[in-house]
C-alpha cells in the first residue's frame, strides 16, 4: 500500500503541472488556485491524526479537493481501514474530472458541485482544506449576499462584505462537521489582522475551540504563486472551556516550529492583531501611550494616477505650465535617500528629484481662459479616460487633489524584514511645505505635542531621531505581513505604537502629573 499510495502522489503532482499549465497565471490567481505542496499535505495530516482519539474512524471532507492532495496525504497516513469515508468537492471541471478519474476506485466520493450550494450533512469528524482565496473584489453583489446568508445559516456569523471567498468556507463547513470533529484549515494569515478578519475570529473563539494557528515564516512562501503569508487553524467542533488557551506557534513545521506559545482565548478577545503571537507576549499594560496621543497618523493621497498628476520640474517647464498651480511633492522612498528633507527658499523640498503635484481648484472655465497649456494637458487626461477613473471621477474637479498637506515627519508605508539597514520603515524629517501619496503615512502633531515644539523647536527633532530608534519589532507587532516578507503599516497601525519615549521628551509641567502617571493626557 505504501509503494502504492507514493505513485499515486506522483501521478497526482504530474497531473496537478499538467492542468496548472493549461491556465493562465491570471485565471488561477482570480479562482484563487493555488495547489497544496506534497511535504506540507502530509504533515497537516500527520497533525490531524495526532488530534483524534486512537482508532477513531474518519468520515473525511475536503471542500475545494482540487486534485486531491489531502485526500492523498489522508491515504498515506491512515491505514485503509480506518477511513470510513471520504468526499471532496471540486468546483472547476478542469481539475475535477482528471481528479476522478485518478482517484477512481480508491474509495473517494468527488462531487463536480460548489460546497457552496450543497446541503450541509453533519457526518464529518475530519475536515481538512486548502480554500480557493478568492477576493472579494472577485466576488459580484448578488453572490456576496448569498454567501453571507448562507454563512450565517451555517454558522450564526455574518462575514463582512469585504471578506474573500476562504472566509466563507470556514463558516459554511460548522454544519458539515460532527460533534467533537476536527477541522485544519490552510488559509492566508490576513485575517489575523484586517478589520474583516473580525467576524472570522469572532466565529474561532465563540462557536468552536480553536485549538491551535501555526503561522509560516512570510520569508518563507508555501505558494511560489501567491503572494500571500499562509497559516494553519486548527480547531474542534466544542464549546471552548471557560480558561481555555490557544496555542500559537510560528517558523518551521507544525510539529517543530521555532517559536511557540499558549495564549488565553480572553486574551485573543481584546487583541486586535493576532500576529504578534507568538512572537510578542500579551500586552501586559493598559493605558501606556502610543503614537496617537502626540500625532495624527494619515496615508499620504491618493492622486488616481501618478505619471500624470506627478511631473518633474523640467516638465512642467518644457510643457510651459503654469507653476502655481503646483505643490511640491516627495518622490517615493527608494528615489529619496535622506531621511531628514531641507527646504530651499521657496519652501520646496532641496532634494535631488524634484517632483510637483497638479492640483488646483480653479474650474476648467477659469482655466481654458487663464492657462491654456494647461488646458491642453487637462484635454489629454480626458483622452486617456481619467476623468472616468473611480478616485477622479468621485472629486469635485476631477483633477483636484484632497487635502494634504505638508506633514512634518513621514514614515514609509511598505518595508522588508530583512532590509539591509535592519529597519523595515523610515521616518523622514520633512522640513520643506511638499506633501506625500499614499507611498508614505504623514504624521501630524496633536495639540499638546504641538503646543511643546511651538516652546521648544528642537523637540520635534529629538522625537523624530527616537522614532527612528525605535526597535524593528515595536513596529513590526503592529502592522502585516505579506509573502516574501513585506511588512506593511496602515495608519491605525502606527498609532498603537507604544510611545512612552515621547512622553518622557516632554516636560514635566506640560502633562498633570496623574495623567502622567497613568500615560494618559489630556488636550486642554
Amino acid at each position: 500500500m505504501p509503494h502504492t499510495t507514493e505513485v499515486k502522489e506522483q501521478e497526482r503532482v504530474a497531473l496537478q503541472a499538467s492542468l496548472d499549465a493549461e491556465k493562465t497565471q491570471a485565471e488561477r490567481n482570480r479562482l484563487g488556485q493555488f495547489a497544496t505542496p506534497t511535504a506540507l499535505a502530509e504533515d497537516i495530516l500527520r497533525y490531524a491524526a495526532a488530534l483524534l482519539p486512537p482508532a477513531t474512524k474518519v468520515r473525511f471532507l475536503d471542500p475545494a479537493i482540487g486534485t486531491g492532495s489531502f485526500y492523498s496525504a489522508l491515504l498515506k497516513v491512515f491505514p485503509k481501514k480506518r477511513i470510513a469515508e471520504a468526499v471532496g468537492f471540486e468546483l472547476d471541471p478542469h481539475y475535477g474530472r482528471p481528479a476522478a478519474q485518478l482517484w477512481k476506485h480508491t474509495g473517494l466520493t468527488l462531487k463536480l458541485a460548489d460546497f457552496t450550494h450543497a446541503e450541509p450533512s453533519p457526518r464529518f469528524n475530519v475536515l481538512i482544506c486548502n480554500p480557493p482565496y478568492v477576493r472579494h473584489h472577485h466576488l459580484h453583489n448578488g453572490e456576496k449576499t448569498r454567501l453571507q446568508f448562507r454563512t450565517q445559516q451555517a454558522s450564526g456569523v455574518k462575514i463582512s462584505g469585504l471578506a474573500g471567498l476562504y472566509c466563507h468556507f470556514l463558516g459554511l463547513s460548522y454544519a458539515w462537521m460532527a460533534e467533537g470533529g476536527i477541522a485544519g484549515w490552510l488559509i492566508p494569515s490576513e485575517f489575523m489582522d484586517v478589520n474583516y478578519g473580525q467576524a472570522v475570529k469572532r466565529y474561532l473563539l465563540d462557536r468552536v475551540r480553536l485549538l491551535h494557528i501555526h503561522r509560516f515564516d512570510p520569508n518563507d512562501v508555501q505558494f511560489a504563486d501567491a503572494l500571500v503569508s499562509s497559516a494553519v487553524v486548527w480547531f474542534k467542533k466544542d464549546a471552548p472551556p471557560a480558561d481555555h488557551e490557544v496555542k500559537f506557534t510560528f517558523g518551521g513545521t507544525l510539529f517543530t516550529p521555532n517559536l511557540s506559545r499558549l495564549v488565553s482565548a480572553r486574551a485573543l478577545a481584546r487583541e486586535p492583531k493576532w500576529t504578534r503571537f507568538p512572537v510578542f507576549d500579551v500586552r501586559s499594560q493598559e493605558g501606556v501611550p502610543t503614537l496617537s496621543d502626540f500625532f495624527q497618523i494619515k496615508r499620504g493621497l491618493a492622486t488616481g494616477d501618478n505619471s500624470y498628476f506627478i511631473l518633474a520640474e523640467e516638465e512642467i517647464a518644457a510643457r510651459g505650465l503654469p507653476r502655481e498651480v503646483f505643490t511640491p511633492i516627495l518622490p517615493s522612498p527608494r528615489y529619496l535617500r535622506q531621511d531628514e528633507v531641507r527646504a530651499q527658499k521657496d519652501g520646496s523640498p532641496d532634494i535631488e528629484r524634484r517632483l510637483f503635484l497638479l492640483d488646483t481648484k480653479l474650474s476648467e472655465d477659469d482655466i481654458r481662459k487663464r492657462f491654456p497649456s494647461l488646458h491642453a494637458y487637462l484635454e489629454e487626461g480626458k483622452a486617456r479616460g481619467l476623468h472616468e477613473r473611480y478616485l477622479c471621477k468621485h472629486r469635485s474637479l476631477w483633477y483636484s487633489q484632497e487635502d494634504r498637506p505638508p506633514a512634518p515627519i513621514v514614515c514609509t508605508y511598505l518595508g522588508r524584514g530583512d532590509a539591509k539597514s535592519g529597519k523595515p520603515f523610515r521616518f523622514i524629517l520633512n522640513g520643506s511645505r511638499a506633501t506625500v501619496a499614499n507611498v508614505y503615512l504623514a504624521l501630524y502633531p496633536t495639540p499638546l505635542l504641538a503646543r511643546e515644539v511651538a516652546r521648544d523647536p528642537d523637540l520635534l527633532r529629538k522625537v523624530w531621531s527616537a522614532l527612528n530608534e525605535l526597535t524593528p519589532s515595536a513596529l513590526l507587532r503592529e502592522g502585516r505581513v505579506y509573502g516574501g516578507g513585506l511588512h506593511k503599516l496602515e495608519p491605525r497601525e502606527l498609532s498603537n505604537v507604544p510611545a512612552t519615549f515621547i512622553r518622557d521628551l516632554l516636560p514635566e509641567s506640560s502633562v498633570p502629573k496623574k495623567t502622567r502617571q497613568l500615560g494618559l493626557f489630556a488636550e486642554a
